[in-house]
């Protein structure tokens, strides 16, 4: 083997999206697979909007694995279960890698369980505060290590169930559109425990999403501490996993198919309300919603009573950020109506440029106005930190070269988050 071969660092970026479900996952069957007591179902968001980018490195003359998150190594990152869970199995599905312009080996797939990997990654969207960050995270840790080591499936499906190792959710972030994760338990080793695509992110192509950043801070209680203690205390989960859930389940999924948004919503905002309300049937209670997210709830059931319809709907995850789905011929109004009460004077409060300038000007209904007012709600500066507007969207993106955050000589990040 060659100098050359010994020091060349082989990578691949990809970036991976989040997802919001609109059937919510909370509480585990195994805690050593990783599995869900219940089905969940979501919506896979935009890349362009929000996503996290990952680097995968591998090279003969790395010593130890390495990570880092955000610009900051995590020192002891790479010593995780769920770490490992990933890293590990990917190692097992590996192949040989192939320069495509000579058709060389480069790295024969015996090599890579004995190499080590620096991996460096961010998201675009605050870390912890609630928006499945790291559903974004491990699904683009899976995408890229996968990707590096030209892994090949033995089933369909397989890629998700590594995933869902590292964070349960992560694996409907492997596919774009609506994705069910199906909680499977027949199988003694949970391979029947997968994510599934419902419908593409072209199959509804009018869906839109608003998420309303109501806090970017790390919240109080993590969602695997916040569900362990749910499966313990909560008599309200057990029958919501075993009767609820798999009744909603077969609506929404409908729902979606036909484009029946008035089921959708209604769906998605009773299963967002169960799973809060089961939160404070946990002992002691968890409060991820706070007074400014259900001012959010409020207003939106009075723009839908307003409107004599189901416009728009709302979903809270394990945090007080708001998601409202709505439809695109509605999102405007649903956006001028949330500037109105959670008005931000900074140029980068609405992500999207053209949708900030269309919400601006748009003129609200008075009597609507008049309605949400009736909420008690006050129009006040900063309990909104920002508003993304966007869409359903595809999984895991390949990126070029140039997107590396790992340096090519060096091996170590080259991403620095800019506060």
């Amino acid at each position: 083997m060659t100098t050359d071969n010994m020091n060349t660092i082989y990578m691949e970026t990809v970036s991976a999206p989040t997802n919001i479900a609109c059937i919510k996952y909370w509480g585990k069957a195994s805690k050593e697979y990783n599995t869900p007591i219940n089905d969940s179902v979501s919506v896979t968001l935009d890349q362009a909007d929000m996503c996290a980018v990952t680097t995968a490195s591998a090279s003969r003359q790395f010593k130890q694995d390495r990570l880092w998150l955000n610009g900051v190594e995590e020192v002891d990152a790479h010593t995780s279960k769920r770490f490992r869970a990933c890293v590990d199995s990917i190692k097992h599905l590996a192949s040989d890698r192939i320069d495509p312009a000579t058709g060389d080996i480069l790295v024969k797939k015996e090599e890579w369980k004995n190499m080590y990997f620096h991996i460096s990654s961010y998201n675009t969207f605050p870390t912890a505060a609630g928006l499945a960050s790291s559903a974004a995270g491990y699904a683009a840790l899976v995408a890229s290590l996968a990707r590096l080591m030209c892994a090949k499936e033995t089933f369909p499906g397989e890629l998700t169930t590594i995933a869902r190792q590292g964070s349960g959710s992560s694996c409907r972030s492997l596919m774009g559109g609506f994705v069910a994760w199906k909680m499977g338990g027949e199988k003694e080793d949970c391979s029947d425990s997968f994510a599934e695509q419902i419908a593409d992110e072209n199959h509804w192509p009018e869906i839109r999403a608003l998420i309303l950043v109501v806090s970017d801070q790390k919240k109080d209680t993590s969602s695997t501490s916040g569900m362990s203690n749910s499966v313990a205390t909560s008599e309200l989960l057990r029958y919501r996993a075993e009767v609820i859930v798999p009744k909603r389940m077969q609506m929404i999924e409908k729902a979606w198919l036909e484009h029946d948004f008035e089921t959708f919503g209604k769906i998605t905002m009773m299963d967002s309300n169960q799973f809060h309300a089961i939160c404070l049937d946990t002992v002691p209670p968890i409060f991820y919603m706070n007074d400014i997210s259900k001012s959010v709830v409020q207003i939106v059931h009075a723009y839908n009573e307003w409107a004599g319809e189901i416009r728009a709907a709302y979903t809270f995850d394990a945090g007080p950020n708001a998601v409202l789905y709505t439809l695109q011929k509605y999102a405007v109004e649903v956006g001028a109506l949330m500037l109105r009460f959670y008005p931000g004077h900074l140029s980068d409060y609405i992500s999207n440029d053209i949708f900030a300038k269309e919400i601006k000007e748009f003129q609200l209904d008075e009597r609507l106005v008049q309605a949400a007012m009736k909420t008690g709600r006050i129009a006040k500066e900063g309990d909104v930190k920002k508003i993304y507007y966007t869409k359903s969207g595809p999984a895991p993106q390949t990126l070029s070269a140039e997107r590396s955050l790992i340096d090519t000589v060096t091996g170590l990040n080259t991403y620095n988050r800019d506060y």
